[in-house]
């Protein structure tokens, strides 16, 4: 829990959004709840609309700190998760950027360095989002 603590960018009292460390693109982040829930059907309608409240603050600050035309906003629900833990990946996309559908590559960030960059300006953006 330290390092995703390290790489924390977001978290209000039902959430928490952290830099994904093999992101699509950089500035990828996971936003999940506090609450222990594996999967939505888990999820009381509460938890899941308070989610994507703050889903939608961190896409808005994601957007503005990389510099992004867009983000790609999802759910998966157990098939692809890599952790049994309810998640929303956001990631940032440009026009163009290249991935369609579900083949996207997993990268790694250059350094530690570069991942710190990425969180500071994400940290700094969400402070100023409307949620």
């Amino acid at each position: 829990m330290e390092r995703i603590r390290e790489r924390l960018a977001f978290e209000d009292a039902n959430t928490v959004a952290f830099l994904d460390r093999r992101p699509v693109f950089g500035g990828h982040y996971l936003l999940t709840p506090k609450e222990r829930v594996v999967d939505m059907s888990g999820a009381s309608d509460g938890l899941l609309g308070r989610m994507f409240a703050s889903a939608n603050a961190v896409a808005q600050a994601v957007e503005k700190a990389m510099d992004a035309d867009g983000t790609f906003v999802a759910v998966n629900n157990r098939v692809s998760q890599s952790v049994a833990h309810l998640h929303i990946p956001i990631v940032p996309r440009k026009q163009k950027d290249g991935p369609r559908g579900f083949f996207w590559p997993m990268t790694r960030y250059a350094s530690d360095g570069e991942l710190w960059s990425v969180r500071d300006r994400i940290r700094k953006e969400t402070r100023s989002v409307k949620k």
